[in-house]
């Protein structure tokens, strides 16, 4: 069966490979046939060689997706051919540690993800685990379902670890995937103002942008965003700010931005190194914090938002593209074009 499958150390070192099917499904897993995979601002990283986490070599890519039960393993009940689900990221954790034990599995030390140290989703087959299946529901189309985990991503950052509350100022750093999923997050929280910041390449996901709801959408590169937010209610700044850049340099901006007492949540990952002064933190006592990955109750909340049509995701999907077309699926949001692309097999 045909993968894109990331070969090398090098910028560009992906392409269209034949690897084997993986045939019936193993005891206590269950085989799935990928109907439709998102690609993540992570997989344009890998492709580039831009990344700053550990992969495995040779890797097939993707992590966002959903398909078909096509097989049951011996041991596992509650599925059977032919259900409609989509996966979640962990493809393996040890099940034993503390964070295991205790839910928080996303941190498991131990956890291998699909399309980084687990051969991904960008191809015909993936077996799970049942344990990180969920069902679609009948209203929503694959397309859709495919992308439950961008918007757990956002909704993890917002919901569960930042004290959110209605009327705060918002500011997102980064109109990409993970930042558009997080203005919709937002927006469902009851933030007051939502503030957009992206840069001259991002001129069409500003629009996404706008007319997904933020009150403002703001290129950086021609307005200054620190004027903007202090113009607006008390002027000692945004409640929270959310970096979806990945940018380490994003974080010096957050701190200007972002008032005292309030929280800068950061989704992004960055390999650059920090070549400024923390102490804003320490002034304006501000809580600065990581969010990673999701569990399980994240996934069963989105798929609500997603069937209710509270989260709508027509203006975030660029194109579909077969598997064969990926080299244009990446390029057209490398380049701004798209929001999302997503893969349909």
């Amino acid at each position: 069966m045909q993968a894109i499958v990331k070969y090398g150390d090098q910028d560009g070192n992906v392409e269209v490979r034949e690897i084997a099917e993986p045939g019936k499904a193993g005891a206590g897993q269950v085989m799935l046939e990928v109907k439709a995979a998102g690609v993540c601002g992570s997989d344009i990283h890998m492709w580039r060689q831009h990344h700053s986490w550990t992969i495995k070599l040779p890797l097939v890519l993707g992590h966002e997706f959903c398909g078909v039960v096509v097989d049951v393993g011996e041991g596992v009940t509650g599925f059977q051919s032919g259900d409609r689900v989509v996966c979640e990221t962990a493809a393996s954790v040890c099940g034993q540690c503390v964070y295991c034990l205790s839910g928080n599995y996303n941190l498991c030390p131990h956890r291998k993800g699909y399309g980084a140290l687990a051969d991904g989703a960008f191809t015909k087959y993936v077996a799970a685990r049942p344990q990180i299946l969920h069902r679609i529901p009948d209203n929503v189309p694959f397309e859709h379902a495919a992308l439950t985990e961008p918007i757990c991503v956002a909704f993890n950052a917002l919901v569960e670890k930042t004290a959110m509350k209605p009327g705060d100022m918002v500011v997102i750093q980064g109109p990409g995937p993970i930042g558009i999923m997080a203005l919709m997050v937002a927006k469902l929280r009851g933030a007051s103002t939502i503030i957009m910041l992206g840069t001259d390449a991002d001129e069409h996901r500003l629009e996404v942008a706008a007319e997904l709801g933020a009150t403002y959408a703001i290129n950086i590169q021609r307005e200054n965003p620190a004027a903007l937010v202090k113009s607006l209610g008390d002027g000692f700044g945004a409640n929270l700010v959310v970096d979806c850049t990945g940018v380490s340099k994003a974080l010096k901006q957050s701190m200007e931005l972002v008032r005292p007492n309030g929280t800068i949540t950061k989704i992004g990952w960055g390999p650059q190194p920090l070549d400024f002064s923390l102490d804003p933190l320490v002034g304006k006592a501000v809580t600065l914090q990581g969010t990673f990955s999701h569990t399980y109750p994240t996934w069963e909340r989105a798929l609500g938002l997603l069937s209710s049509g509270q989260i709508d995701l027509k203006p975030v999907i660029g194109g579909l593209y077969g598997l064969n077309d990926w080299h244009e699926a990446f390029s057209k949001m490398e380049e701004g074009e798209n929001v999302k692309s997503v893969l349909v097999m």
